[in-house]
């Protein structure tokens, strides 16, 4: 009888093939689980023909960016961090419904470039199989520069990955899911430095309170907080009500309120309807 194992096991020996027969990549890394497995694998199967890029920029908190630069030296991989300019772009900050594709194809088109100054014959990033039930006009950009997905070719999930991760003894394999800061903001909101920055301290602050997984979603005056269902109650316990209302408050909220559904993936785009995402 066929098991999830042997399911897992079948689709990690496709990807370590799919990865061979590309004989030299540049990464796209941001330090996050999927992308991680995807550098791990490529180091495993092409060697010193590996080259990670992480991008810095305001949408990015910087201890992304530390972390993303500590895995890569411990994997011992060639590592560099290159700056994008999100917030110069109207089409970025005005906040359309295809802000990610915007976002994707000025750091896919950066990307491009120096694979190609490397010699290097592809661009990868950490899409996996799961992504494709979610809205993501980010994916059109990478289309349009060759950039591969392994793990969505691999057809591996979330679940998948993260047991796979655990397996080959990468530190993150349960890390949270992360998204860029410009996803807590509903579309047609304009995405300041300011307003990233305060999201930036609102979740840092709900982490620093011991819950794993937080979103702040950020409707103007009003902080809708997304969590765990089964960490919602920690929310409700006085001391750390307290003193989440008053560090919101600080930092310019006028209301906050607690999501009773929970933390989802993509929950911004739960007001799209179907032509929207065309």
């Amino acid at each position: 009888m066929k098991t999830k194992t042997d399911d897992s096991n079948k689709k990690f020996q496709n990807l370590k093939k799919i990865l061979s027969e590309m004989d030299s990549v540049l990464v796209a890394y941001s330090g996050g689980v999927d992308s991680t497995l995807v550098l791990r694998v490529a180091k495993e199967v092409l060697g010193s023909r590996v080259l990670a890029i992480t991008a810095e920029s305001s949408v990015y908190p910087s201890e992304e960016v530390e972390q993303a630069k500590a895995l890569a030296e411990n994997l011992g991989v060639k590592h560099k961090i290159i700056e994008t300019q999100e917030l110069s772009n109207p089409k970025f900050f005005n906040n359309p419904k295809d802000r990610c594709y915007w976002c994707k194809r000025e750091l896919f088109g950066e990307l491009a470039s120096i694979a190609g100054e490397n010699d290097l014959k592809y661009v990868l990033d950490g899409t996996n199989f799961d992504d494709l039930n979610d809205f993501r006009p980010g994916m059109e950009a990478a289309h349009e520069f060759g950039v591969r997905s392994p793990l969505r070719e691999a057809m591996l999930t979330k679940e998948d990955i993260r047991s796979l991760s655990k397996r080959l003894g990468l530190s993150i394999w349960s890390k949270p899911s992360f998204a860029c800061l410009a996803s807590r903001f509903p579309y047609g909101m304009m995405i300041t430095q300011e307003s990233l920055l305060k999201v930036d301290k609102a979740e840092r602050f709900l982490r620093e309170l011991g819950l794993s997984q937080v979103r702040v979603r950020h409707h103007d005056t009003i902080a809708r907080i997304e969590v765990l269902k089964n960490e919602i109650p920690k929310l409700l316990e006085e001391k750390p009500r307290l003193q989440l209302l008053s560090y919101l408050k600080k930092l310019g909220y006028s209301y906050v309120s607690v999501d009773l559904e929970g933390y989802r993936t993509g929950s911004m785009n739960e007001v799209l309807t179907g032509d929207d995402k065309r």
